[in-house]
């Protein structure tokens, strides 16, 4: 019996259980899905990785005397890169958790990967302030509060000390997150697989489950807990990552909307890299059935609203530094920024995070996917310019003019940067290899709220594959 198509566009076309399965399990089990695009990916991502460890093992040979970092620009690419990794994950946590308390359902086809991001991206994040220490192995340990015979303790006051607490708990209430909600899905592919290896690995990944009522009970009570444990965490992590930076007397630095601004440009940035993934994943693997142009219009909507957020945080630095009469302040924007060796990349932040995202505001070029995804390349160029202009730029200027001093950054700079995208890559590729993109069990409940009645139908339509399991009973 055919299924009337779905008028709701979060799914499109004539779907079943059994079609969903085959949809998201088959990227795993069918090794033939994985084609050329995969494997140049995965290629690059392995020769990124590779000069991320020569990067490495250079500079702690060496010394952080290999970048370009100097007096008085003693933070330079190393925060830099590490504020926009930080940046890049806030989009998951937001989709994954923020979403699902206020029940919104077009969250389902993206969460899965949106979560993926988030903690590849912490990773990314958490290799620069460790390795910016010089030798971790010998300054590292001084960030924990542990009794030593110095009774020498970290500084709590320090918004550096905040860091270390807010990003390590922030990676880690996000890797529980993410790993819950793979648990149903694992069960699900440990039912399809016919490789005893492959079952055996899934089964244990799956904690036993059997998709009983009981389980179904715990497993929502802990992810509305982790989910509500993630809300406030994205905006205090990035908010503490601000705190670096405002409560600091740097010329460019002590602005009051920094928390704010610094989280709306998270959100920013981060939607920008999820729509730069989902639009190629879901016509490579055509997914276009569960990530619809719905998801992607919306996606938009949302990176236009953030970007205006983020422009109206650039007006207030402006302002800021006019209002205060200090003319610190103002020859930071004035002479470093609208005029200085650096205003290139001041203007070509303004472009890309001010200007490009405006063509959000009509409907066909948020419908059209090449528009999107040249504007989401111009957003996360112009989040990373973000940084350079609020870091080491405003580091070159200080109160002392005999101190002042242009920052030029070196190759290890660039190869420690181009390395982390290639092991962010290799991670995304392995991800996609070997689990679900999709999260399985969601996308069958919102097909199953979306029919209601027609639940029977759904589940006796003939299809010419082995039966599938159904994952969560409903």
């Amino acid at each position: 019996m055919a299924l009337t198509p779905l008028n709701d566009r979060m799914i499109t076309g004539e779907q079943s259980y059994a079609t969903i399965d085959q949809s998201i399990s088959s990227m795993i089990i069918d090794q033939k899905r994985h084609n050329r695009p995969w494997w140049i990916m995965f290629a690059i991502g392995i020769m990124g990785t590779g000069l991320l460890g020569m990067a490495i093992t250079w500079l702690v040979y060496q010394g952080v005397g290999v970048w370009g970092n100097n007096v008085p620009t003693a933070w330079a690419f190393d925060i830099v890169n590490f504020v926009w990794w930080i940046g890049i994950g806030h989009a998951g946590t937001l989709i994954s958790a923020i979403l699902l308390l206020l029940r919104q359902p077009w969250r389902n086809s993206i969460n899965r990967f949106a979560e993926a991001m988030t903690i590849f991206a912490v990773m990314c994040a958490g290799m620069f302030p460790l390795l910016h220490t010089g030798r971790p192995w010998v300054a590292i340990y001084w960030l924990f509060p542990y009794p030593n015979i110095m009774a020498l303790w970290p500084q709590f006051r320090s918004p550096l000390m905040w860091d270390v607490f807010a990003v390590s708990t922030y990676f880690t209430v996000s890797l529980l997150f993410w790993y819950l909600g793979l648990i149903p899905d694992f069960a699900t592919l440990r039912d399809q697989s016919k490789n005893k290896v492959a079952k055996v690995i899934l089964a244990i990944a799956c904690l036993g489950w059997r998709g009983s009522n009981q389980h179904w009970h715990r497993y929502e009570q802990a992810y509305l807990i982790l989910a509500g444990l993630s809300t406030p965490l994205v905006l205090s992590v990035h908010s503490i990552v601000s705190f670096d930076f405002a409560s600091s007397i740097v010329p460019g630095w002590n602005v009051t909307v920094f928390p704010p601004y610094f989280v709306a440009g998270a959100v920013f940035a981060g939607f920008a890299m999820v729509l730069t993934f989902a639009i190629p994943l879901r016509k490579l693997y055509k997914l276009e059935h569960l990530i619809t142009m719905r998801h992607i219009d919306w996606m938009a909507k949302i990176t236009l609203a953030t970007g205006l957020i983020v422009a109206y945080g650039y007006t207030l630095e402006m302002f800021y530094a006019w209002y205060s009469g200090n003319p610190n302040e103002w020859d930071m924007t004035l002479l470093r920024r609208l005029n200085g060796p650096y205003s290139w990349a001041y203007y070509s932040l303004l472009i890309c995070n001010i200007v490009a995202p405006q063509a959000f505001w009509v409907p066909k070029f948020r419908q059209n996917l090449w528009v999107v995804m040249i504007v989401c390349q111009f957003v996360s160029v112009g989040m990373w310019l973000e940084r350079f202009v609020i870091i080491p730029m405003s580091l070159t200027a200080n109160y002392l003019p005999s101190a002042n001093r242009m920052y030029y950054p070196t190759f290890w700079d660039f190869a420690m940067f181009a390395g982390t995208i290639g092991f962010f890559l290799t991670l995304m590729s392995l991800f996609i290899r070997f689990m679900p993109v999709i999260n399985i069990f969601e996308v069958k409940d919102l097909l199953y709220k979306m029919l209601g009645h027609h639940d029977a139908q759904i589940a006796e339509t003939p299809v010419e594959m082995p039966e599938p399991a159904l994952g969560r009973s409903l």
